[in-house]
Parts: C-alpha cells; structure tokens; sequence
C-alpha cells in the first residue's frame, strides 16, 4: 500500500526470463509501468531485490521460487520515497 504519511511505496516487479531475466515495475493499479527497465543474467538479483524490498513471508518467497522455476512472475515490493522517485525518474 502507498501511504504518503509513512513515505511507503508499494510496487509490483515483474520478470520473465527470455535469453536473460527481464525485470519492470507497475504500480499498485497492476497496470501504470513505471520506466525503469533492468535486465540481468540470473535469476539472484531478483530474489535479492525481494529479500531487500518485499515480503518475508515464507508464501511470498515460495510465490518468487515458483515464477522464477517457471520463468515469469511478480512480487511486490515497499520501497521508500527516495527509492521510488528514482524508479520513477530512470528511463
């Protein structure tokens, strides 16, 4: 959940591996992509990204496990004001 008053700010990373893992972020209405695009060759800077930034629930990681053993999925993340406004601002 976005919340201006903690400075909170939840966005869904997607990825999909086709000849590397192609990573983009949409905000919490699942369809307003933001413009940062990345791209890497494995799959650990994804589960590092979800380790850093998103839930630590043990179904939220089985959730991330899963799409990346099948190729393609998503996992939201809480980023703070200062982390989002970058996300927003990389082309």
């Amino acid at each position: 959940m976005n919340s201006a008053s903690d400075g909170t700010h939840r966005v869904l990373m997607n990825f999909m591996d086709r000849n590397g893992w192609h990573v983009s972020f949409l905000e919490p209405d699942c369809q307003t992509a933001l413009p940062v695009r990345l791209t890497f060759q494995s799959p650990d800077k994804i589960r590092s990204m979800q380790e850093r930034f998103g839930s630590h629930l043990l179904e939220d990681r089985q959730a991330l496990e899963h799409g990346l053993s099948i190729g393609r999925g998503g996992a939201w993340l809480n980023l703070n004001s200062a982390q989002y406004t970058k996300l927003k601002r990389r082309s």
